[in-house]
This record gives C-alpha cells, sequence and structure tokens, in this order.
C-alpha cells in the first residue's frame, strides 16, 4: 500500500483535490501516469458548446447589420452583444467548473488550466469575451498530451490570442494593404503591431532575458504579419483563423541571428517552430512546470531534469510530466504550494462532494476571491507564487465563502470528511480544531480554511 503522503500529494498536488467517495490509488504514480490514457480532450458537459469560428461569425454579422444604421441602433446591437457574450461567459465558466468537478484524470485537468494560464487571453475586449471558453477547449484540451509545438500555433493562430494581442490590425508597411492606403493618401497609414510578437517570446517560448533584443521583437512582429481572421464579408471564415496575404510584409526576416526567407506564412511558422524547440523555451516551461507542482522557488535540479527531458523528446509533453512524476523532490509530504483562488474553490466542492453547481455561479464568486477565470491583469496570466493570493482580505474573502458552501452541504461530520481527504496526513492542530468545532457546519467551513487544505 502506498503511504499515505504519497496518496495525499497525487490527490491534491498533481489532482484537483480528493472527492470523498474517490477510493484512494494503491499506486499514486502509477495512477496518475494511466490518466495520460483515458483523458477525454472533449468531456459530454462541454457537448453543447459552440466553436469560435461560429461564434466569431456571429458577432461579425451582427456588427456588419449595425454598420449603416444610426447612431442609436449601433449603441443598442453593441449592448446586446455585450450581453450576450457575458452570459456566454459565465456559462463557459460553468462548464469548465463542472469539467473539473467530474473529471476521472485531475491531473490531465489541471495541466489544462497550467498551459491555459500559460497561453493567457483575457475576456475583458467584447471579441475575446464570447470566445474565451472556446479557445481552451480548442487551443489548449487538444494538445495537453501532444506537442509543445503543436499547441503553440494552435493558441498563436486562435482567434482569442489575435484579437487580444491586437495581432488583427497588424499590417506589414511595404504590403499590399499599406501600399494601397499610401496611393490614396491615407492620413492614417497602415503599420505594425507587436504585442503578439513580444507575448511569444516572452512569455510563451523563450521567456524574459533569454538573448533575444527589441529588433528581434520587431522583424518577428513583420514575419507575422498577415496572422488574422476572416471577414463578415471577403477572404476567409470570420471568427476562424485566417492568413490574409495583403498584409504581410515581404522579404527575408533576421530574427535571433537566423535568416527567415520564406514566403507568406510559412515564414511565421518557420519561426515559431525554432522558437519551441530552442534551449531557453526548454528552460522557461521546465522552471514554469516546476514552480507550479513543486514550490515557488522550484529546485534547480528538477528544472535541470524537465528542460532535458523537453530537449530530448522534442517537446513531448507527457516525457517532461513523467520527467516530473519520477522527481523525488515532487513527493515530498510537505505542501509547499498555497492554492489560488480557482484551485481552493475547485478542491472544496470536489472535497464536499459535489457533482453539479446548482445555483452557484463560479464566475461571480471567482471575481470576489480575486481570480476571474480568463482575465488576468496581463499577458503573462496570474502569477503562481503565494504572495499574490496568500493576503489578509483574500483570507477573509476565502472564509466567507467557506461559510457558504458549508451551509449548502447536508449533514456531514468534519471529522469522517477530513480523514477521507487527506488519506491520514492531516496534520494535529488542524485536526484539534475541527474536533472543537461548535456545530458541524462550522467544522466544515474550518477544514476548507485550514493551512492543510488551502495547500497543495
Amino acid at each position: 500500500m502506498a503511504s499515505p503522503s504519497d496518496v495525499a500529494v497525487a490527490l491534491n498536488r498533481f489532482g484537483l483535490g480528493a472527492r470523498p467517495d474517490d477510493e484512494a490509488p494503491a499506486d499514486p504514480k502509477s495512477w496518475l501516469i494511466a490518466q495520460f490514457e483515458s483523458y477525454d480532450a472533449t468531456p459530454a458537459v462541454f457537448s453543447g458548446a459552440q466553436d469560435s469560428a461560429r461564434l466569431g461569425a456571429g458577432y461579425a454579422e451582427a456588427m456588419l447589420e449595425a454598420k449603416d444604421t444610426d447612431a442609436a441602433a449601433k449603441m443598442a446591437a453593441r449592448k446586446a452583444a455585450r450581453q450576450k457574450a457575458q452570459t456566454l461567459y459565465r456559462d463557459e465558466v460553468d462548464m469548465r467548473a463542472r469539467a473539473a468537478l467530474e473529471t476521472s484524470t485531475p491531473f490531465v485537468e489541471r495541466l489544462v488550466h497550467f498551459w491555459s494560464n500559460h497561453f493567457a487571453i483575457s475576456a475583458e475586449k467584447p471579441q475575446v469575451t464570447l470566445i474565451a471558453g472556446a479557445f481552451e477547449r480548442e487551443a489548449i484540451r487538444p494538445h495537453v498530451l501532444g506537442r509543445f509545438e503543436d499547441m503553440l500555433l494552435a493558441a498563436e493562430r486562435h482567434p482569442a490570442m489575435l484579437f487580444y494581442l491586437d495581432q488583427v490590425r497588424s499590417i506589414g508597411p511595404n504590403s499590399k494593404v499599406a501600399n494601397r492606403a499610401a496611393k490614396r493618401n491615407a492620413k492614417r497609414q497602415p503599420g505594425i503591431n507587436e504585442n503578439l510578437a513580444r507575448e511569444i517570446m516572452e512569455l510563451h517560448t523563450l521567456g524574459a532575458r533569454s538573448g533575444y533584443s527589441q529588433a528581434d521583437v520587431t522583424e518577428f512582429a513583420l514575419a507575422l504579419t498577415g496572422f488574422s481572421t476572416g471577414r463578415a464579408k471577403g477572404r476567409g471564415q470570420a471568427g476562424a483563423f485566417t492568413f490574409r496575404p495583403g498584409l504581410h510584409e515581404p522579404g527575408q526576416r533576421t530574427i535571433m541571428g537566423k535568416t527567415y526567407d520564406q514566403r507568406g506564412d510559412k515564414q511565421a511558422l518557420a519561426v515559431l517552430g525554432d522558437l519551441a524547440a530552442a534551449e531557453a523555451t526548454a528552460t522557461h516551461i521546465a522552471t514554469k512546470l516546476a514552480r507550479h507542482f513543486i514550490a515557488d522557488d522550484p529546485p534547480a535540479a528538477v528544472v535541470t531534469r524537465l528542460a532535458e527531458a523537453f530537449r530530448r523528446s522534442k517537446g513531448n509533453l507527457v516525457a517532461v510530466y513523467r520527467a516530473l512524476l519520477d522527481s523525488p523532490e515532487a513527493w515530498q509530504p510537505a505542501a509547499a504550494k498555497f492554492k489560488t483562488p480557482w484551485e481552493w474553490t475547485i478542491s472544496a466542492l470536489r472535497g464536499l462532494g459535489r457533482g453539479e453547481l446548482g445555483k452557484l455561479r463560479l464566475a461571480q464568486l471567482l471575481n470576489q476571491l480575486g481570480q476571474p477565470v480568463w482575465r488576468p491583469r496581463s499577458p503573462a496570466g496570474y502569477d503562481d507564487v503565494a504572495g499574490n493570493w496568500a493576503a489578509p482580505d483574500a483570507l477573509v474573502r476565502r472564509v466567507e465563502a467557506a461559510q457558504r458552501l458549508a451551509a449548502q452541504v447536508g449533514d456531514i461530520d468534519p471529522r469522517e470528511l477530513a480523514r477521507k481527504l487527506f488519506a491520514g496526513s492531516l496534520s494535529d492542530l488542524t485536526t484539534a480544531e475541527i474536533g472543537r468545532a461548535e456545530s458541524r457546519r462550522t467544522g466544515i467551513a474550518l477544514l476548507l480554511v485550514s493551512p492543510d487544505f488551502q495547500r497543495r
């Protein structure tokens, strides 16, 4: 039989939190590895969801229909589109939460959340609000057990990313579109937008201070021109990725000492392939994975081990995950990671045996807890360190949420629940606090905000 600490690590550190009716895995590591074979990228909870192409096309058509109307009608159309997007966003957040509650592969589901935050978008923009959930379903979920390069290409070419980082506005200064604008003596000359190029290099692949220059960012931005979406009328499908040759800057590009003379979209694809395979990328990804699963200050030996697995396998993510699971540092019994609001909420709901949300709306709860889903403040995504989540006011909000959640459960003995969720690894202090609670409901709330439960 596995030790209680190994079971607790598998369930709570690698997984999304134990459920009271789950049977403890006899071999925790094998249980985690087996999830690679049984993972379903499209679980039934998403069966009614629309894809980004359909959603984006509907939005584009609505805006086109309002284009030639009066000011009041345009404003009404925009308001209706925003309301529709917000309703869909809330539904998508609930679907994501239900997938996390129902999944039989919680380790892989956690990895979906990790990569979604790595390739962060923000649903603040109306077009992105509409397809934020679709981005995770289409760009992340299908590739979480595949090659990093494939996920990279899917994420960077997804309409949500293109709209979020203003790539749809990027036009090569010597492109056909720019030349036509110059002949018309247009007052506003087209130009490139460097946001996507910068974030790909700084956040998604190489990492900051890894040897590239501002000139490299500019050259990469020129190579990316033409990466766009279709329109309601004209080339391509509105709401789907489209390469638009008329926007592309002609000529060869030199990036980090290498010359790229490919034509059209093949130029940017060649650059992305090289960035995906770069040694700096391997180290950057290894560092973030080790930080997420082991410690805010990840052990150097683990980073080296994961980076080598990344390079040796040419970006095969399962090989990297296996190297993580083979690292003794990942199985230390001390829970070093403080749960983010999303992690805490999902583990609390799973711990209480919730399979459905009922009247609970996750978008509202996560807003209150300080981590709105798909709405980080920057392209860097949400921080993965305790300092950003353990402030006193944030803990007070968790206490209030724990009390509300505890009030919704039946007559559960908190001591028995704690034994099930922590596989015999609960601290004596938390056990004593729960035992002294004035009621079972209070004991449940105390369990949810205990140091044991708030760390993984």
